[in-house]
């Protein structure tokens, strides 16, 4: 597994960050369940999106809304590992986040948030995200590829359509104000081959890979 330092660079000032879309596989495979008359439950654990509730809502299926990335940066969590360095508190973590009864969920949306999130979270949110999906339930999750570079924007996903997303980049540049007074500025942590995911998901059923043009892995996985 690869990971990315932080290194400073001089760069222009950004121009206001727009809206980008993208084509899905993944969404598309998904849009035949959406199709489905029974009411779904619905779990989004990327950043909130106000029109991926409505989408869902409209539609009759119930979603539930929790920005798990944002959640990982309370201060409260962090502690010593047993080498005395720093790490976040993954029990407390779950006690705070996802709880939510056992074979809840038909669907989840990781988005991008394995790539972002700290090392030490991102297997026991997705042994949690196991428990809390039903079987045959699907989870959609985005990796990066190395050619990606640790710059990578951090997005926020909007679906628009069976088979479309809008993306909006959420990162700043560093120094800003605005950075300084959002915690909302993560930069990509690592890059995941494909081993890496099949083993993340070495638990559920069936796992499927779509390849696509900007440098990121969508990954369509069956409890």
């Amino acid at each position: 597994m690869k990971f990315f330092r932080n290194t400073p660079a001089v760069s222009p000032e950004p121009k206001p960050q727009e809206r980008l879309s993208r084509r899905s596989s993944a969404m598309a495979e998904i849009s035949r369940v959406l199709k489905s008359e029974e009411t779904l439950c619905v779990l989004d654990i990327g950043a909130t999106s106000a029109s991926n509730i409505r989408f869902f809502t409209e539609r009759g299926h119930r979603i539930y809304s929790q920005d798990l990335l944002e959640a990982s940066t309370d201060s409260a969590l962090v502690i010593s590992n047993e080498q005395g360095l720093p790490t976040l508190d993954s029990k407390k973590f779950l006690e705070e986040n996802l709880a939510y009864p056992n074979t809840h969920f038909d669907l989840v949306f990781c988005w991008n948030l394995a790539d972002y999130m700290d090392e030490s979270l991102v297997k026991p949110v997705i042994g949690r995200l196991w428990s809390v999906m039903k079987p045959g339930a699907m989870l959609v999750a985005f990796f990066h590829t190395r050619e990606a570079g640790p710059d990578a924007p951090y997005y926020r996903y909007h679906i628009t359509g069976s088979d479309t997303l809008e993306m909006h980049a959420l990162n700043v540049k560093p120094g800003t104000r605005k950075e300084r007074s959002s915690a909302r500025n993560f930069a990509l942590q690592r890059v995941f081959n494909n081993r890496h995911i099949e083993n993340l998901f070495r638990d559920f059923g069936s796992i499927k890979f779509f390849l696509s043009r900007d440098n990121v892995r969508e990954v369509l996985v069956v409890r």
